[in-house]
């Protein structure tokens, strides 16, 4: 249990070993940066671990409130003889992976509604009993029937649809009274892709043309690290209820639909090649539809890599060399996910200084040409 005085003299004595330290090998660490940050990293496993055994010390019954106001035998002199604690829990770090890996699939599930794959399985149904098409007792013909039946016990289209606006904040559909949309989720969600493409565009051209490339001053950790916990704070809350079991249904509903859209009967009816072909050109053909599958779907995969990255503990990491090399992980993803979606026009390029901070007061982006669906362009509803 530290005191006002040994927490003091704790921090004090830390300041000035640091000072000797870099005084004495100053040298060295200008031509090594790797040096800096490795001794700063000791340091501050020292401060760490001297924390936590005093977060771990026994309790006075009374919490030290007895000796700060002068009551009892016990009572302080001073204010250096009280207990003085050395803080809580970081926010930061009690974010349930399992819940972020959610958003991640219903995400995923999303650019897939988008494209309009339950709707093309959908026309399929009315045209099969219609008996309009050549279909009767294929593998397909059967998914179909089986697809149907099997409607009354899913999760329902509306459902679906207020899912992916109380999660994502895209589309307009009710929600229930006590929910409300995650307007925010776009803006942080292409703002820390953003930062991981301009850390890695500076990342290379440090590699490039600068003289000790792995000096940290040019390439934003801390940065990056704020857009990312900022995006998936977002979510903690917007991930609660029943979202992680709507995701595990409707990606098996998604897998049912691609095998019924795959079978020979339904392929040979269009002349398709794969079950994309046949969603191409249902939307054509019935639709009439702008197509924007290839971009979609490639949104749809690099974005759910993100989200499963964010929703492990790499963001807290501190040390620059393995904090660069978690987040090369995503680099690529990253870079595909904003090409895609400034296609759709869904998405900007953040360039130079002022893109490297998100206003909190930001105004709202709305996304005109590009997207399928309906013209609605109020809000979020146009985002990816």
């Amino acid at each position: 249990m530290a005191t006002e005085r040994e927490n003091q003299q704790l921090f004090d004595r830390i300041a000035t070993l640091r000072e000797t330290v870099t005084g004495r090998l100053a040298n060295d660490l200008l031509q090594n940066p790797q040096l800096a940050e490795a001794l700063t990293r000791q340091i501050d496993d020292m401060v760490a671990a001297v924390l936590r055994a005093d977060a771990a010390a026994p309790l006075p019954p009374d919490g030290g409130l007895a000796r700060l106001i002068g009551v009892g035998a016990e009572a302080a002199q001073e204010i250096g003889e009280t207990r003085i604690p050395g803080g809580v829990e970081p926010y930061d770090e009690t974010v349930t992976s399992e819940r972020i890996l959610a958003v991640g699939d219903l995400y995923y599930i999303y650019q897939h509604e988008r494209i309009g794959v339950f709707r093309v399985v959908r026309k399929l149904q009315e045209l099969f009993r219609a008996g309009t098409v050549r279909l009767s007792s294929g593998a397909g013909a059967y998914g179909l029937y089986r697809f149907d039946r099997r409607e009354v016990l899913r999760y329902t289209n509306k459902d679906r649809l207020a899912a992916y606006r109380r999660a994502l904040g895209y589309g307009n559909a009710s929600l229930s009274a006590s929910a409300r949309p995650n307007g925010d989720f776009h803006n942080l969600f292409s703002h820390f892709i953003n930062q991981v493409a301009l850390f890695w565009r500076d990342k290379r051209i440090s590699d490039v043309i600068r003289e000790r490339a792995q000096d940290p001053s040019f390439g934003s950790i801390a940065i990056l690290r704020r857009a990312g916990l900022d995006l998936r704070n977002n979510l903690k809350y917007t991930s609660y209820g029943h979202l992680n079991v709507l995701r595990v249904e409707v990606m098996q509903l998604l897998d049912e639909a691609f095998r019924i859209l795959d079978a020979e009967d339904i392929r040979r009816l269009y002349g398709a090649d794969n079950a994309w072909d046949v969603i191409e050109e249902v939307l054509t053909r019935h639709f009439n539809e702008r197509l924007s599958t290839s971009p979609r779907q490639r949104m749809a995969i690099a974005g759910r890599e993100v989200l499963r990255w964010l929703a492990q503990p790499h963001i807290l990491q501190t040390t620059r060399s393995q904090f660069e090399a978690l987040l090369l992980e995503i680099a690529e993803y990253s870079e595909e996910w904003l090409t895609s979606a400034q296609a759709l026009g869904v998405a900007q390029r953040q360039r130079g200084a002022d893109g490297r901070v998100l206003p909190w007061d930001r105004p709202r982006l709305v996304a005109g040409a590009g997207s399928s669906g309906s013209g609605r362009t109020n809000g979020n509803e146009q985002y990816a």
